[in-house]
């Protein structure tokens, strides 16, 4: 019995220190990127450090370590960001090209993913419609009406792009997708304020998404904002 234990024992230790192992498998068709170094980096305090890197050789890379925790990081070359990914369990295949990037391999990669594709569709077709408002005043058509139509189809898409954000983040309320996509939000807002799309997904969020240190200081400084000017009115 006491070999029993003393075996359970140092296989315990064994698997501890081997943790969770990622391993990232790329493929590049930019020609840009060949001869490159690529490094993932993830924050760290205020900063971004390294945590692997990898040369592009013939428009392939490849990256492997192991992961103590989920984390979302970002892939750079230089000082320039690529792509945003996330750090977990498991083979991440990635592949790059001109026309942008696909993150695959691992459940929470793959869910990121389909996020990344709607958005930059429904992006696409906001583009569509700024093209749209000029087509229809080079044709003639009536300023207030194509103002009128633009606008509804503007708000449209808009409305569009809060609920699939929304809904993303509520579905990853308990993961790092959740707390991410929150602060990508909240920073592309002109100034600290919240939208009531906003307001719901903080309303409907578990303890442990509000008590994230940046969406907790976002909310705080937002909710000032509010006061100050309701104060003004």
């Amino acid at each position: 019995m006491y070999k029993l234990y003393l075996f359970l024992f140092f296989c315990a230790i064994f698997c501890t220190s081997c943790g969770k192992k990622y391993k990232i498998e790329g493929v590049s068709s930019v020609s840009s990127l060949d001869g490159k170094m690529l490094f993932i980096k993830v924050p760290s305090g205020d900063k971004l450090v390294n945590i692997d890197s990898a040369e592009v050789i013939h428009g392939l890379f490849k990256m492997e370590g192991k992961v103590d925790s989920t984390v979302v990081a970002s892939l750079f070359m230089d000082d320039n960001c690529i792509m945003p990914l996330v750090i977990e369990e498991g083979k991440i295949d990635i592949n790059i090209n001109n026309a942008g990037f696909t993150i695959k391999g691992t459940p929470l990669n793959d869910s990121f993913n389909q996020f990344i594709i709607q958005r930059n569709s429904l992006s696409d077709r906001a583009d569509e419609v700024e093209h749209l408002e000029a087509r229809m005043i080079l044709d003639g058509k009536n300023p207030d009406e194509v103002q009128k139509e633009i606008e509804k189809q503007r708000q449209d898409v808009a409305v569009q792009l809060d609920s699939l954000a929304k809904s993303f983040i509520q579905t990853n309320y308990e993961n790092v997708l959740g707390p991410e996509i929150f602060i990508i939000m909240c920073y592309g807002m002109p100034y600290p304020v919240l939208t009531p799309v906003m307001e719901e997904i903080i309303d409907n969020a578990p303890a442990s998404f509000k008590e994230n240190p940046m969406i907790k200081e976002f909310i705080s400084i937002a909710r000032t904002n509010m006061d100050k000017l309701q104060a003004a009115q």
